[in-house]
Parts: structure tokens; C-alpha cells; sequence
């Protein structure tokens, strides 16, 4: 999908070759939720995450400020 708006005919086609068939009614509809999808990934596309970690290496019982709590007496 180019970033020019998509239109309900090509939002038909799309979804025709992904194998979905769509009543014609419902062509306008899926086109602009696309189109909105898109330009949300878009910005998100945008953003620095260069100096973020990855998900892996995330632990919850180990964050900074945070005590943690256990039953041991």
C-alpha cells in the first residue's frame, strides 16, 4: 500500500487477494480503517528507540526504586 489514501476499490482488491471476500457495502468502511491503521504505524515508524533494550532483557523484580518483597522470615 503506497502512502497516497487508499480507496475502497483497491481496499476490495487488497482484500480479494488476501483471499477475504467483501460486500461491496463494506468496501468504504475497510478503506478508512486502513488508511487509519497506517497512518498510526506510520508515526510509530518515527520514533527513536535507539537507546531502549530489547523486551528480553526486562526483568519485573528487578526494577530500580522498586523493593522487593518475599515471605522468608
Amino acid at each position: 500500500m503506497s502512502a497516497d489514501e487508499l480507496t475502497p476499490p483497491e481496499a476490495a482488491r487488497w482484500a480479494a487477494r488476501a483471499g477475504l471476500s467483501l460486500d461491496e457495502a463494506r468496501h468504504a468502511g475497510v478503506a478508512a480503517t486502513a488508511q487509519h491503521i497506517h497512518s498510526v504505524v506510520s508515526v510509530l515508524r518515527e520514533l527513536d528507540f535507539g537507546d531502549t533494550p530489547p523486551a528480553s532483557v526486562f526483568d519485573a523484580g528487578r526494577r530500580p526504586g522498586v523493593e522487593k518483597h518475599d515471605a522468608a522470615v
